[in-house]
């Protein structure tokens, strides 16, 4: 993944997390966004790239905004 294709990406999971998450603040969405990109850049498979990136930037938001999952 280059680099445009990686601020694509992390635009693109933001974007997507602000839309569920409208309550928080976007700035706080973004950073998480980016710890999470930063976190998995020197992953050897990218082809999931932004999912793992979606995931762990929902991981690093605030408890509250995650949703109740039940088993």
């Amino acid at each position: 993944m280059s680099e445009s294709e990686g601020a694509l990406a992390i635009r693109h999971v933001a974007e997507r997390l602000l839309k569920e998450h409208p309550h928080l603040d976007a700035g706080l969405v973004r950073s998480s966004v980016q710890t999470a990109y930063e976190e998995l850049r020197y992953a050897r498979v990218r082809t999931y790239l932004p999912v793992l990136m979606e995931r762990r930037a929902r991981d690093l938001l605030p408890s509250d905004a995650q949703p109740e999952r039940t088993a």
